[in-house]
């Protein structure tokens, strides 16, 4: 029951969706963040390259694809690792625990990352 809770998405299924998608998204994104880095970058071109709405709107796709990402994947590893049979009654509360952490935490970037890209 805590497993459909927790989890991201509602099966195994959409969360290996989720994982690839946003891990196709994140790839684009370094890529095209990589290609504008060559030949070095000062502020004013810096500026003007994320003054483009479409370039703020892929820099917010990125974002909540890394967010969603990075759920999934420590969501698994905590289920996996963190197990009432490995670690008693203790480990379920300790994965419970550290899921509401990593939530909180990824959920207060997910804002700051958005102030930083649409705040003025």
């Amino acid at each position: 029951m805590v497993r459909a809770v927790t989890s991201f998405g509602r099966s195994g299924l959409s969360d290996w969706l989720v994982q690839r998608v946003s891990g196709v998204i994140l790839l684009a994104y370094f890529l095209f963040i990589g290609c504008n880095l060559i030949g070095g970058v000062d502020y004013i071109a810096w500026k003007a390259l994320f003054a483009q709405t479409w370039v703020r709107v892929f820099s917010l796709m990125a974002l909540l694809s890394l967010a969603a990402h990075a759920w999934i994947g420590i969501w698994a590893v905590l289920t996996d690792y963190l197990t009432e049979r490995l670690m008693g009654t203790k480990g379920n509360v300790l994965r419970v625990a550290l899921q509401l952490l990593v939530i909180v935490t990824i959920f207060v970037y997910v804002v700051w990352g958005v102030q930083i890209l649409w705040g003025y």
